[in-house]
């Protein structure tokens, strides 16, 4: 079983390695549900993990239907990235109709090339799974994350299984959105999955000793300015060994 572990911040990705992960994916905007991370992050994460290290290309939040300056931000960030030695990318790219943009897509992944290429929940916004499936087969992408087309994998996973069979090996299919130790064994089960996607978060408190009591959150509606988004190792070990055993 291959374990993806999404990151957000440079102490998740030594955490995610110390837990036993096999790739991490790089983000940043967790609220967003992932954007490009910053340059300097990637090459600091590159330089001090040893697993895979995929770059999410999400130029901002929101739908997966982009202006040509967005694309261009992608191409950019997708080339900055290369010259730091990193393993994959992370993107996808829709029509304003709900297809697959395979024109974009497939030239982000000429660039790509030779590494790997996911593409992301995108996937789960498009019009048809299965017209969807053929087209990223078809430009190239060597996997797919999806929750089957529903808020959490759980819940799709009737729709992941039938993608697994009818992808027979010619793509990736990874489970995603909701894998936790409460699910996971669950999902690897319906869908037989090869590969799947969690975060395993837990919250750091913060080593300020000062706090202005006056001031709730910078930037954070939730009040936690002082706790911060990390990974745990444990959970990551516990998930892995939860979804292993699921296969036996």
């Amino acid at each position: 079983m291959t374990c993806e572990v999404v990151v957000y911040n440079f102490d998740s990705a030594l955490r995610a390695q110390e837990g036993g992960a096999d790739r991490i994916e790089l983000c940043d905007n967790p609220a967003e549900g992932g954007t490009t991370p910053s340059i300097g992050m990637v090459g600091q994460v590159r330089q001090n993990v040893g697993i895979d290290v995929y770059v999410m290309l999400r130029p901002r939040g929101g739908d997966f239907c982009y202006s040509n300056y967005e694309f261009h931000i992608m191409k950019h960030d997708l080339s900055q990235c290369q010259r730091l030695s990193v393993d994959g990318f992370v993107f996808g790219i829709l029509k304003q109709d709900g297809r697959i943009d395979k024109e974009r897509c497939r030239e982000l992944i000429a660039k790509t090339r030779p590494l790997k290429a996911t593409c992301h929940r995108a996937f789960d916004m498009a019009r048809d799974p299965f017209e969807a499936l053929e087209d990223c087969i078809e430009v190239g992408f060597d996997r797919i994350l999806t929750s089957g087309q529903r808020p959490k994998a759980l819940e799709g996973t009737a729709l992941i299984a039938e993608l697994v069979k009818k992808a027979d090996g010619r793509i990736s299919i990874m489970a995603g959105s909701g894998v936790n130790e409460e699910t996971v064994a669950g999902i690897v089960r319906a869908t037989a999955v090869g590969e799947i996607h969690f975060s395993a978060t837990v919250f750091q408190d913060s080593a300020m000793r000062h706090r202005n009591p006056n001031i709730a959150a910078m930037g954070d509606g939730a009040g936690e300015e002082f706790k911060y988004r990390t990974v745990g190792p444990e959970r990551v070990r516990r998930i892995r060994h939860l979804a292993e055993a699921a296969i036996l």
